[in-house]
C-alpha cells in the first residue's frame, strides 16, 4: 500500500500525505454518487406502477446491492 501511495504521490508532485487525503476525498466523492443513485433508484423503484420497470428496477437495485 506504501508502494502506491508513494506513486501516486510521486506522479501527483504532492506530499504522501496530501496524496492520502486527496485519495480520501475521491472516494467520499465517488461513495456519496453511488449512495444518491441508489436512493434515487430505490425511489423510482417504489413509486413504480408499471411491472416491467419494478421488475427491472428490481434487478438493478439487486445488482448495485449484491453485485454482478
Amino acid at each position: 500500500m506504501a508502494e502506491k501511495i508513494d506513486a501516486i504521490s510521486l506522479a501527483r508532485q504532492v506530499s504522501a500525505n496530501r496524496a492520502i487525503v486527496d485519495l480520501l476525498s475521491d472516494a467520499i466523492a465517488a461513495y456519496e454518487e453511488r449512495r444518491k443513485a441508489f436512493l434515487e433508484l430505490a425511489d423510482r423503484f417504489q413509486k413504480s406502477k408499471d411491472p416491467a420497470e419494478t421488475k427491472r428496477l428490481r434487478e438493478e437495485l439487486a445488482r448495485m446491492t449484491f453485485g454482478g
